[in-house]
Parts: structure tokens; sequence; C-alpha cells
């Protein structure tokens, strides 16, 4: 896929994975949508690239539906759509003092890691099963965010795990799905990335958490992330496939 002049839709777009793969998406010539929840952050982001940006809750039908509508009225539908948004839960199924896994916090986990990505990618693919195929007969290309806690989820993870193993399980079914409308779908799972919430630790846990990793021994790079949702999509044999991004490392279990 030539992705010069596309239109993208990036989720989480605002800071972290997202952002670099805005940015870089953009620098390639693609047209970008940004969709967050952070109303300052976003809009910024979305002005250094030239783009667009929508407040959204990826979980709500309402919310996506609108975005959608409003980025196709300024860049045209979108061929491109990576998913980057999500949250992260830590908390053991039984606690302290014997205390049980707040479900709402489970669901929580679920309802925007898992169902915000299946979300977009309905009402999204849906739209772009209406435009006419590209010269490589595709007519666009779906790239979720996993991790590799799902499946090396560590004590305290089960939400999490469970919300990112629901994304790598849905991959394949999702992509032999849109076989036919010339859509592709992969997933990304990351290893040990810098992210914001990576950046809030100490130095030293960052430190020791980047010499945990085989090769190269440190955390990933956001950009490096970008560069392979990049590659997805301009490759066109890449479908239905999860990518772990890791250096060769395998989670212990704390």
């Amino acid at each position: 896929m030539d992705i010069q002049g596309l239109s993208a839709i990036v989720t989480g777009g605002a800071s972290g994975l997202g952002e670099a793969t805005a940015r870089r998406l953009a620098k390639a010539g693609v047209k970008v949508s940004i969709f967050d929840m952070n109303a300052e952050r976003g809009p910024k982001v979305a002005s250094d690239i030239g783009g667009h940006f929508e407040k959204v809750d990826v979980s709500s039908a309402d919310d996506v539906e609108k975005a959608l509508a409003n980025s196709a009225a300024a860049h045209g539908e979108a061929r491109i759509v990576v998913n980057c948004a999500g949250i992260v839960v830590g908390e053991k199924t039984v606690g302290r003092d014997n205390v049980p896994h707040s479900l709402d916090s489970f669901s929580k986990a679920i309802q925007v890691n898992l169902i915000g990505t299946f979300n977009v990618i309905r009402l999204a693919t849906a739209r772009m099963a209406g435009l006419e195929p590209l010269d490589t007969t595709e007519r666009g290309v779906v790239i979720n965010t996993a991790s590799i806690a799902a499946m090396d989820g560590q004590i305290g993870q089960a939400a999490y795990s469970a919300s990112k193993g629901g994304i790598v399980g849905m991959t394949l079914p999702i992509a032999r799905d849109l076989s036919k409308l010339g859509i592709r779908v992969c997933t990304i799972a990351p290893g040990l990335f810098i992210t914001p919430m990576m950046e809030s630790l100490p130095e030293e846990i960052q430190e020791s958490l980047g010499s945990s990793v085989p090769f190269p021994s440190r955390l990933g790079r956001p950009e490096e992330y970008a560069q392979l949702a990049q590659q997805i999509c301009e490759n066109a044999m890449l479908n239905g496939e999860v990518i772990r991004l890791d250096g060769a490392i395998r989670l212990a279990p704390r």
C-alpha cells in the first residue's frame, strides 16, 4: 500500500505509542485524525502534524460514529486505522486481607481496551468497505495494540492481560471476516516501552526494566512501534498476524 495522501485514524494519538505513530504517518504524507480523551494534548499534537483532533471515548458508539464522520469531512474516509487507546489496571485477583479484585476495574479494562478497540474496528471498517479498492486491491488496513502481557501476564495483571488477550484472540477472525472486503488486520504486542506510564517511574527502575530485555537491552522507543505500524500498512502480505515487538523478553511472574 502506498500510504502517501491516504487518511488515517490513530486512537490514543495524543501521547505515547499513538502520538509517535501519528507523527510518523503524517511525516510520510498521511492525513491523520487523532481520537483521544485528552482535549489539551490532542489538539496540540494534531496542530503540530497538520492533522485533525476529535475528543473520543472509544467505547462509546455515538462518540466514534460522530468522530468518524467529522474526520471524513476533514480528510476523507480513512483507509488506515491504528488503535492505541487503552488503560492499565493493576490489581490482584485476591489482594490484602482477602479482598477480591474490583469488578468495576476489571470491567473498565475490558470496556476500554477490548470493547473500545472492537468498537472502532467495526464502525471504521464499515465505512472503509464502501471505498473503491486501491491499485493493490486493498481497501484499507487496521492495526491494533495488544501487549506481551496477553501471553506473559504478570501478578496483578489479570484485567489488563484479559483485555489485551482479547485483542490477540480477535485478530485472526476479524482479518478473515474482512478479507473479502480487501481490509487487512494485524496486531502489535509491544514489550517494555517508554510510555507516559513508564516515564512516571524512577529512572533507576526504568533502567532495571530495560536491562531485563535480552537484546537490545533497553526499553523500546515509541518510534519503533510507529515504524512497525507503517511497515504493516505498506506490506500487503501482513494480515491476521500478531507481532511481538519486545526484544525477545518473556515476562517473569513479577
